[in-house]
């Protein structure tokens, strides 16, 4: 596992992407470096092992951060490893549009696909327990009078309900998104891309490919957000109140 990650690291540094998630985490971190201030305050949204978390932390010191995580187990080690951390707020519940308990599909042999619903997944036989996890909207949870800067989203589909539940944070703050939305995980929940971009629109934002946006291009038209998802060309994104 430590000479994975040693790899993975220096590819990284080289800019050598091997596969598409590779591009997409070193083009993550250097919207992080890009968007975030000493004072930023970050709320992770799928917060898994703390990596992008711990950017967060690095970059803004001073900031407050938010994480959510609902597998209890990856919860528990999170809340050891940010034990001493003052300004990090840990959450041990899935988000969505609606307060209340679900059912929550833990993949136990690769965490990283657990969700709220069953989707296609990219690893022999599945280890699957269903667990009961509690709901919440992002809305109720995080404080009115707290900015909020950026806001990361890799729930395995359920994009469209976190921010559904989070419209009043978003309205009113000039947050970046930055978010998974792909096939494979999305149709599972039945989002419509039109819809989510139309959503995201009314409060103000525009969409970006996270390279077109690390080069200062515009944000895509409806229809080539529709056609990125429907080819699966892109399915990480970038949304900011431009």
């Amino acid at each position: 596992m430590f000479l994975k990650s040693a790899i993975k690291a220096i590819l990284t540094f080289l800019h050598l992407d091997v596969t598409k998630n590779m591009q997409y985490d070193r083009l993550t971190n250097q919207i992080l470096f890009k968007s975030l201030k000493s004072d930023s305050n970050c709320i992770d949204i799928g917060c898994h092992k703390g990596e992008i978390l711990d950017i967060m932390l690095k970059q803004s010191p001073t900031g407050k951060h938010f994480a959510f995580e609902p597998i209890p187990s990856m919860y528990a080690d999170l809340a050891s490893k940010y034990a001493n951390h003052k300004n990090v707020t840990l959450h041990n519940c899935a988000l969505s549009d609606q307060n209340g308990q679900t059912t929550f599909q833990f993949v136990k042999n690769a965490p990283a696909y657990s969700g709220i619903k069953k989707r296609a997944y990219a690893v022999d036989n599945p280890d699957i327990e269903e667990i009961n996890v509690e709901l919440k909207k992002l809305d109720d949870v995080i404080p009115t009078e707290t900015r909020i800067d950026f806001i990361k989203i890799d729930v395995e589909g359920a994009e469209f309900g976190v921010l559904k539940g989070a419209r009043e944070l978003l309205a009113r703050n000039k947050a970046v998104l930055i978010f998974e939305f792909g096939k494979g995980a999305s149709d599972f929940y039945g989002t419509d891309p039109a819809e989510l971009y139309q959503f995201l629109a009314d409060l103000g934002y525009s969409i970006f490919g996270l390279k077109p946006y690390l080069s200062g291009n515009n944000g895509y038209l409806k229809t080539e957000f529709v056609k990125h998802y429907d080819d699966n060309s892109e399915y990480y994104f970038v949304a900011n109140k431009m």
